[in-house]
Formats: structure tokens, sequence, C-alpha cells
């Protein structure tokens, strides 16, 4: 008789996006065998292309897969998104449709991760943990609070995780996002940068880290749970500016835009990660110095 080794296939939404790439390389370090979907044509190996508005396709690719493990990164994420419904088609009703797909192909899972959103948290301020009330106040963050919502509902029939991941960075992160377009102008020796207010202070991790926590989150056996991915500390953009300035030796103007200032914008918020930590201690939380420098030097 022949024995096997534990099967360790994970199934992960998203994987062409900058959090996916990086978590799927973790996964494979780790051991697991990474089968992707993606909305856009599946090119590469052990990818599958299916929509999240399309429950058939999704059920059609877990029972391909048969996986032991599923992590669901795939939302509409940028907050500036044009079109409101799609937050709610894909974010809210796409992950109905993938929960109610896993439950009646009748796979053995052994975790299923679901990436909500610090955002939901509104603009609460100070330290918040996951015992906080949340307060959403735009499309992206309502769509994942009742994304949160509908999840709760199949705590019983699955081992579910939800994550609140908090501001995170890292190489491979596209420009229009606020810490990359930073990086980029001092890469390319830009004179003047725009942006709004830069004495806001913003928690940020790794996207390593993140995908860290999420590895570390799959071999666990907590379910039913909901996790802040977090530092635990804030950095105004005016010190990540200051930063660049010093290990880049180049000195950048910064020209206040108004059309960016939010109204009632809060000027600190910082993730509580005390659970998080708690849980899994052996998780290393990196500077977020270190990471800009990373940046710098890709």
């Amino acid at each position: 008789m022949k024995l096997g080794f534990p099967s360790k296939k994970v199934l992960l939404t998203g994987v062409n996006g900058f959090t996916g790439v990086h978590l799927k390389c973790a996964l494979e370090d780790a051991g697991y065998q990474v089968f992707g979907v993606t909305h856009s044509r599946a090119a590469k190996t052990n990818q599958f292309t299916a929509d999240l508005s399309d429950k058939r396709s999704l059920l059609e690719v877990i029972k391909s897969v048969s996986p032991d493990y599923v992590i669901h990164l795939a939302a509409i994420s940028f907050v500036g998104h044009g079109d409101p419904n799609d937050f709610y088609r894909v974010n809210v009703l796409g992950t109905e449709n993938l929960l109610q797909a896993l439950v009646q192909s009748n796979v053995n899972l052994k975790k299923v991760i679901i990436s909500s959103s610090a955002n939901v948290y509104g603009n609460l301020g100070g330290v918040i943990s996951e015992n906080a009330c949340p307060q959403p106040v735009n499309h992206y963050a309502c769509s994942k609070l009742a994304m949160e919502r509908i999840v709760e509902n199949y705590f019983d029939a699955l081992p579910i995780i939800i994550t609140r991941p908090f501001n995170y960075t890292g190489v491979g992160q596209a420009n229009h996002f606020l810490v990359p377009k930073i990086v980029s102008h001092f890469k390319d020796a830009k004179s003047v940068i725009e942006l709004g207010n830069v004495d806001v202070y913003r928690d940020f991790s790794a996207v390593t880290f993140v995908a860290d926590s999420y590895l570390k989150m799959l071999e666990s056996n907590y379910k039913s749970e909901i996790f802040n991915i977090c530092s635990g500390k804030s950095i105004s953009l005016k010190e990540i500016i200051g930063h660049l300035e010093f290990v880049s030796g180049h000195k950048i103007d910064i020209k206040v835009n108004q059309s960016f200032v939010r109204k009632n914008e809060v000027t600190s918020i910082t993730g509580d990660n005390a659970k998080l930590l708690q849980a899994f201690p052996e998780l290393k939380v990196i500077n977020i110095k270190n990471i800009l420098e990373n940046m710098l030097e890709e």
C-alpha cells in the first residue's frame, strides 16, 4: 500500500492581483499547490477563468480542483471605481455565489479565508480593534461590510476566517495607490508631487506581512473569527516623504491639490493588532521605513 502526502491544494481568487501574486509565492514556498481564479483570460498553468457573478462557473472550477483551502481576495477594491453597482455585484453577490458553490460542491474544506477591509471602520479614528462598531462611508466599504454579514451566515457550514487588512503596500503595487505614487516620484527624481493632506497618519503594513498572516491563518484551528491585519503603528505622509528624501538624497516639493483633500478627513488611524499577534505570535511586523527602502531599490 502506497502512502500519500496530505493534500494541500489552495483555490485563490484574485490570483493575479497585487496581493494574490505575493500570496501565491508565499503559499508555494510553504509547499501548497495553488490554483488561481481570475476574471481575465487564464493564461497560466493551474489558473481558471470564472466570473463571480456566475455561480455555475465557480462550481465547475471548485469541482475540478477539489480544494482543501480557499482564499477569496477577488474584489472591486479601488474606492474611486466609476460604477457603484459593481461594488455590490462583485463584492457582495459574488462572494455569496462563491460560498453557495462551496457548500453545494460538498468539498471537504479545512479553511476558507475571506478578505474584507479596514475601510468598514470608516472615520472612527484612533486605535481600532475588531470590537469597534463599523461605520462605512463609501460604496466600497459598505459593500465589504454587507459581504461580512453574508459571510457570517455561513459560519456554521464552513470553517471561515474574515480578515480586515489596514493599509499595506510593497513592490508591485500600482502607482495610482498613494505610497507607490510617492516612491515613483522619487525614483523618477521629480521635483514636485501633488498630494492632499500630508499631515494624516495611517497604519501601513508590508504586503509580505499580509501574505504571511493569511498563511498562518490557513494552518490554524481558528474559524468564525474576524482579524485585523495591521502593524499597530501609524506614520504620516509627511514622514514617509521625509524618509524617502533622506535615503534617496533627493528633495521634492509638495503641492497640495485641494481636490485630493477629503472632507472631514480623520487625522490618525491605527489598527489594533493584539488579537492577530496573540493568535500568531510568530508573525513579524515589518517597519514601514524598511518597506519604503525596498520599494525604492526595486
